[in-house]
């Protein structure tokens, strides 16, 4: 095996880098709990749903909703309407960048995107499992709905074959020690570049990102080294091979995959991301392209065909959240020590509009009255009184983010409209009661 040289990275300048690239596993281990564990699963499907055939025609019966009426979990869901993501006017697709982040104008060319909700979250609660977060696409596009704390985006995996094999397949203990060998070589380099950066007097920015590389690295190290030599789970393989309707067979395996994850507890925090697909998709009934199909202008052959598509991956998630319901812990099931976020960064993809975003959340954490359908207009709670009706969504917002992130900086635009109800559903695991901070109005 060759030797790294520390010359070769100096001369390359590629230790950076390198160590960036490698870092897809970070959190220390923690103490295991008898109380079943809290997990989410962020959804994103990138072109929406069509808004009449998505939203019940009558608010607060999920059975008058065209899509959502064959759910079989309706009592454990709730669909918020007439939310919508600032900053996204002249973003077109660009908009899902900012899915899990709440950037503003993911299409301008200086864009900067920020840490995405699932990395937040995976910080908290991804210690003690074996992959602190998975993030999945349904095709290899190099990015999709998560992204770290410097705003770049962490590739995600789309190969069902490989997803499977990595969570439950033994490991190759002699290469992943050399790769834990490497990955060492790279920490020992960066800790002498940082040393000889120091000596040269660099930009602080510079500096800082070689400290955040050293800290996530050193990071992994631990957690892979805790790790090695422990057996992962057996499980029967269950993923589909149908290959008449592949995209639809994609999603279903997509979310065995994330219901296998979480039954195991392999890890506690998933992001599925529902990109859109060039050309034409086959699923039952339909074969056209979804991208097409979404510019449906309003002509009735081509929503009839869009909503075949559409509802394909609301199938498939209707038996996900059947199937963790009917899986025992605790007191409850999976489903109720599980959140579910899924909506879509467009509201009206046909036009390309961020606003009246669909958005279901199901499983643990919102408390509402069976089948509701919930409007997001915000109104103030006890904790937030005097407030009026024009700067409630404001201060309460600001309270939730300086209470979740200790973000004293926060202005009205940090968190977006998904983050906001995230928060909402998962007030426990962040050590305070949402209900004393923002309440709903169904009126």
């Amino acid at each position: 095996m060759r030797t790294i040289s520390r010359q070769e990275f100096l001369k390359a300048g590629t230790a950076l880098p390198l160590a960036l690239q490698s870092l897809d596993l970070r959190a220390a281990t923690k103490p295991k709990s008898t109380v079943p564990p809290r997990r989410i699963i962020f959804i994103c499907s990138c072109l929406g749903f069509y808004e009449p055939y998505f939203f019940p025609k009558k608010r607060g019966d999920l059975g008058t909703s065209d899509y959502l009426k064959g759910m079989k979990t309706r009592d454990k869901m709730t669909v918020f309407q007439n939310l919508f993501h600032p900053g996204m006017d002249t973003s077109n697709h660009d908009s899902e960048k900012s899915f899990l982040t709440g950037s503003l104008s993911p299409e301008s060319p200086t864009f900067s995107n920020g840490i995405s909700l699932d990395q937040v979250l995976a910080r908290q609660m991804g210690g003690d499992t074996r992959f602190p977060f998975l993030n999945f696409s349904i095709y290899d596009r190099g990015w999709g709905i998560s992204w770290n704390d410097r705003g770049s985006p962490i590739p995600p995996m789309h190969d069902e074959e490989k997803i499977f094999g990595k969570l439950f397949k033994e490991e190759d203990l002699q290469a992943k020690k050399q790769q834990l060998r490497n990955d060492q070589n790279i920490l020992d380099c960066l800790h002498r570049d940082m040393a000889q950066l120091r000596k040269r007097g660099s930009q602080p920015g510079k500096l800082d990102s070689y400290k955040a590389a050293i800290r996530e690295l050193e990071a992994q190290l631990d957690h892979e080294k805790f790790w090695l030599n422990a057996q992962k789970p057996k499980v029967e393989k269950s993923l589909s091979e149908d290959r008449e309707f592949a995209f639809s067979t994609k999603i279903s395996n997509l979310f065995e995959l994330a219901k296998l994850a979480f039954r195991t507890d392999s890890t506690r925090v998933i992001t599925l991301s529902m990109d859109w697909i060039d050309g034409a998709i086959k699923v039952p009934g339909a074969t056209g392209g979804w991208h097409t199909l979404s510019h449906h202008g309003g002509k009735p052959n081509m929503i009839g065909q869009l909503s075949k598509i559409e509802i394909d991956p609301l199938k498939h998630f209707n038996r996900f959240l059947y199937e963790m319901d009917q899986i025992k812990e605790g007191e409850g099931t999976l489903l109720d020590h599980t959140t579910v976020v899924m909506g879509s960064n467009f509201g009206d993809s046909s036009n390309h509009t961020c606003n009246n975003l669909p958005m279901i959340v199901a499983g643990v954490g919102i408390v509402t009255k069976p089948k509701r359908c919930s409007k997001s207009r915000l109104r103030c709670a006890t904790s937030t009184s005097n407030c009026s009706t024009s700067t409630t969504s404001t201060q309460a917002r600001l309270e939730v983010a300086r209470r979740i992130w200790g973000c004293s900086r926060c202005d009205g635009n940090y968190l977006s409209n998904l983050q906001k109800i995230t928060l909402l559903a998962l007030g426990s695991l962040n050590k305070f009661d949402p209900s004393r901070v923002l309440t709903y109005d169904y009126a």
